[in-house]
């Protein structure tokens, strides 16, 4: 299959899974990930009706934006603060928010182009010591500490990435944790302009049916769309 094809069938997967948990396909949407595929690649997705484009890394982004055609960027991998301003005026989204620190960078950055940035705060399902993100545990007060002081950052949710599984299912019950850390979070008494707990980013290439199935509003799939990376 080429890059349309294997859209389309990602797109029919993620549908059924939005209707088998109850809600609707146009509930859940699919962020095609790009790591180190060209922007030509890129193009046919967008062409196949991708609306959503994540990079892990701001030099991709930077290396990409000017060819391909009009999207919707995610900044889903770790951020360095120092890169903040590379982007800040080039996605919608920041999925990757695990500092109190990173998060006054974006603020800095994003009232200075004289926009609101939506994030995610990632949390680190399992706490593993090679992935950023914080503990559950901890959720609460960074959001509160965010909307408290960050003028021009909206909380819009939280992004989990579970530990590789042998099998889809074995990250379920990390899936499962953090919708119940998003149906918590929706209750929280939080300025309206700088609180909007909409979106739940989980679910990649290997797992992203299970993902849906347990309330992911937004998945991040890759390798099933563009095929294996090509490092460099």
């Amino acid at each position: 299959m080429d890059i349309r094809e294997r859209y389309a069938e990602v797109k029919r997967r993620v549908d059924e899974a939005a209707l088998r948990s109850g809600r609707k396909p146009e509930d859940v949407r699919l962020i095609a990930v790009t790591k180190t595929h060209p922007a030509s690649e890129i193009n046919e997705a967008i062409e196949a009706g991708a609306a959503d484009i994540g990079e892990n890394r701001v030099q991709e982004v930077l290396e990409k934006y000017d060819s391909v055609s009009p999207v919707r960027w995610h900044l889903i991998g770790h951020l360095q603060t120092n890169k903040v301003r590379q982007i800040i005026d080039k996605v919608v989204m920041i999925h990757s928010v695990d500092s109190l620190k990173l998060a006054r960078e974006i603020d800095k950055r994003a009232a200075a182009a004289g926009i609101t940035m939506d994030v995610l705060i990632e949390i680190n399902s399992a706490m593993e010591e090679t992935k950023s993100g914080i503990p559950a545990a901890d959720l609460r007060q960074l959001v509160t500490d965010i909307c408290a002081e960050c003028g021009n950052v909206r909380v819009c949710g939280i992004m989990c990435i579970p530990p590789i599984a042998a099998e889809p299912e074995d990250s379920r019950p990390y899936f499962r944790e953090a919708a119940e850390l998003f149906e918590d979070m929706k209750g929280w008494d939080l300025p309206a302009e700088r609180f909007a707990p909409t979106e739940l980013s989980m679910g990649m290439s290997g797992d992203f049916e299970v993902a849906v199935e347990e309330g992911a509003t937004m998945v991040r799939v890759g390798s099933s769309i563009f095929g294996p990376r090509n490092y460099r």
